[in-house]
């Protein structure tokens, strides 16, 4: 039976931190006191005021750019310190007023309740491994856009690399060659050029780092494993291994949650409106992406759901027809075990998006509850094949102009 968890502590403490001030707030459970202070975020200044309270105490401030370093000195203290998680304190849907002293004292309250959804504390180690993982990441976007601002250049003046993919040793050494006669159009060039070589210098440095890392470290044993499975490299297995940190605090059903695949959901009374994901991909034991084919939407990830190096996956087009997985549907309107158990999810659910060209939207289906239409042009889809002659009862509900005369 599980038991809802009691502040042992006496007074609890709530700290709103900023980069030059700590506003605290401490609530006394026996005499029910309030304390409150403003201090300077130099964290023998803030433990010295905590001591100063009369019983033991605990202490809770919101995870953000201040980092974790006044977490472990409150704990290496002896004084029990939490980290919120910003997402998930409750706050009043009323509450129109935010200050300082109110967020600490909101703090102080929840965690006398035991309220706090608290996030786990990294050690120096994992931090600074962290630290190296989002530096990757950051070089990665400047590199990324320092080319586009190179291709859009050359494209503006009518230049387009054809002799084969862009940005290969071939390419590289074909883009010097492009010579310019406005001065300042030529000065732009370079300043682009170099900022891509230089990019590409320190994501190449980086990555060494990474895999010095990865190779000997605390996080090698991890790595290795996740290096077995299909799709993951050093870089995308020690971006998970940073990223999470203990594995054992994680299971099945909450590391959805931390990756932020969860659905919302929207339920009051009976009715329960059906929600998206909160991106259109599905995830795979190797932290990749897959989409369903045809879709050309693309998501941003973070990088411990990112799989590569560039953080993005191809877009898969439907299978042309006659493949063995459209070719099961017969004439008879039926569809065999092989297409049915391909359960690809819906591409076309709306109007709206069925595409140019494809004819009308289909206006019959076979689901009673109105599931969706198949793929047009003989595509993957999770409905099953329409009937030859849909009767009165698999019909929709038709627009008034194409309604049949009765």
């Amino acid at each position: 039976m599980w038991e809802a968890p009691v502040f042992s502590e006496r007074r609890s403490v709530g700290l709103d931190v900023h980069a030059r001030s700590v506003v605290a707030a401490a609530i006394d459970g026996v005499t029910g006191e309030v304390f409150r202070a403003r201090l300077t975020p130099d964290h023998e200044h803030v433990l010295g005021w905590v001591r100063g309270l009369p019983g033991p105490a605990a202490a809770v401030y919101e995870a953000g750019p201040t980092g974790f370093g006044l977490a472990r000195a409150l704990s290496a203290a002896g004084v029990r310190c939490e980290v919120a998680a910003p997402s998930k304190i409750a706050r009043p849907a009323g509450d129109r007023v935010t200050t300082d002293a109110r967020d600490a004292m909101l703090l102080a309250r929840l965690l006398r309740m035991e309220e706090i959804v608290a996030v786990a504390v990294p050690s120096v180690v994992q931090e600074a491994a962290r630290d190296l993982v989002r530096a990757r990441e950051d070089v990665r976007g400047d590199l990324m856009r320092s080319r586009h601002r190179v291709t859009h250049l050359l494209l503006r003046q009518g230049i387009v690399y054809s002799a084969g993919r862009a940005w290969t040793g071939v390419h590289l050494g074909w883009l010097p060659k492009q010579q310019f006669d406005k001065a300042g159009l030529q000065e732009a060039f370079d300043a682009e050029h170099e900022a891509v070589l230089g990019a590409q210098a320190r994501r190449d440095r980086l990555d060494a780092a990474i895999e010095v890392m990865a190779a000997e470290g605390e996080f090698t044993p991890v790595v290795r494993r996740q290096c077995c499975l299909r799709g993951i490299s050093t870089l995308t297995g020690f971006g998970l291994a940073v990223g999470i940190g203990d594995w054992d605090r994680l299971c099945g059903a909450s590391i959805g949650a931390h990756l932020g695949l969860v659905p919302t959901e929207s339920s009051t009374g009976g009715r329960r409106p059906g929600a998206r994901s909160p991106r259109p991909g599905t995830p795979t034991p190797g932290g990749c992406w897959s989409r369903p084919p045809g879709t050309t939407a693309r998501a941003t990830a973070p990088p411990a759901r990112r799989c590569g190096p560039g953080g993005s996956w191809p877009p898969r087009r439907p299978g042309p027809a006659g493949t063995p997985a459209t070719s099961g549907c017969t004439n008879a309107g039926r569809c065999s075990p092989s297409a049915a158990n391909a359960r690809w999810s819906p591409t076309w659910p709306s109007p709206a998006s069925w595409p140019a060209g494809a004819g009308r939207w289909p206006s019959w289906t076979t689901d009673p509850g109105g599931g969706p239409p198949p793929h047009p042009g003989g595509g993957r889809s999770s409905a099953p094949c329409p009937p030859t002659n849909p009767g009165p009862e698999t019909m929709r509900r038709r627009p008034r102009e194409e309604q049949p005369a009765t």
